[in-house]
């Protein structure tokens, strides 16, 4: 059971990475959307000056301009006319440079576009997959659970209520944003572990760490392992209660320093919002967010 559910976890987080990247794809796709539109909007504005310029030029604007150079009598005036041909194809070729550098524009962000709906295609693919193996994983316990004898499954469904008592009271009390963040923690204990939920009943790991520091104003991913990269990292000597601990290798589980040795933590369905002890899981380390 605990096998399975570990298992399903893993995946669970690994959906919730997933969702974090698709987030910030979307978000990266509508701004070269944005893009996009803004270099097609030039582009058009750009085409039609060179539109109108060749127009001009085969209404005879060009020619015009040579028959009055070569009329012109004297030197000064003569001068005076060639400079304005010559400025006048400077603004042609200007107008055409224009055009050719827009349109290699345009095409760029057509590619990065198109790159990023391939990754955001991905990714969504990786999504249906982690959702389907933690789909398994649950069902796999769910019909363990169920060959097994009425009083082992009581044992294994009451494994753990023993420490959803609160905690005794902490050796260093939290102190600042970290007391919010506790107290909303130990407010859940007894509550559902539903993967890849935040409350308000019902938690993942890193969704009921999100939601305790949410409490204190301090913004988490909703992701154990980007967790890990959100705070300074602390030793475990030194540990306070608020702290967030990090289990497993890679890391895909997390709970919340309470003092005294112990954690509360979002467990597994079987168990739930549970306080327990900091080393009950392979213990990784430790960051202190804010």
């Amino acid at each position: 059971m605990d096998t399975l559910y570990h298992e399903a976890e893993q995946a669970s987080e690994r959906y919730n990475d997933a969702k974090i990247e698709l987030d910030e794809l979307q978000a990266d796709l509508k701004s070269l959307r944005a893009d996009e539109s803004r270099e097609d909007e030039s582009l058009d504005v750009v085409r039609d000056q060179a539109r109108d310029a060749i127009l001009r030029q085969y209404a005879g604007t060009s020619l015009s301009a040579v028959g009055e150079v070569l009329a012109a009598g004297e030197p000064g005036e003569f001068l005076e006319q060639v400079s304005t041909m010559s400025s006048y194809q400077r603004l042609q070729q200007g107008l055409f440079d224009n055009y050719r550098t827009g349109l290699k524009a345009l095409s760029i962000r057509q590619d990065a576009t198109r790159k990023r709906l391939d990754q955001v295609a991905e990714v969504e693919a990786q999504l249906a997959e982690e959702k389907a193996t933690i789909d398994a994983k649950l069902a796999d316990a769910k019909e363990l659970l169920g060959r097994l004898k009425e009083d082992e499954r009581r044992e294994i469904l009451s494994r753990g209520t023993a420490d959803r008592a609160p905690a005794p009271a902490a050796d260093v009390p939290a102190s600042g944003r970290a007391s919010a963040a506790v107290a909303y923690a130990m407010a859940q204990v007894g509550d559902a572990y539903v993967y890849g939920a935040a409350g308000p009943s019902a938690f993942d790991c890193s969704g009921l760490t999100m939601m305790a520091w949410a409490q204190a104003g301090v913004a988490l991913p909703h992701s154990s392992s980007a967790q890990y990269s959100s705070g300074t990292r602390v030793a475990a000597s030194a540990l306070r209660p608020g702290d967030l601990v990090f289990y497993y290798s890679p890391i895909s589980h997390v709970g919340m320093y309470i003092g005294n040795g112990m954690i509360v933590h979002a467990a597994n369905p079987s168990t739930g919002v549970q306080v327990t002890g900091l080393y009950s899981m392979p213990y990784v380390g430790a960051v202190r967010p804010g």
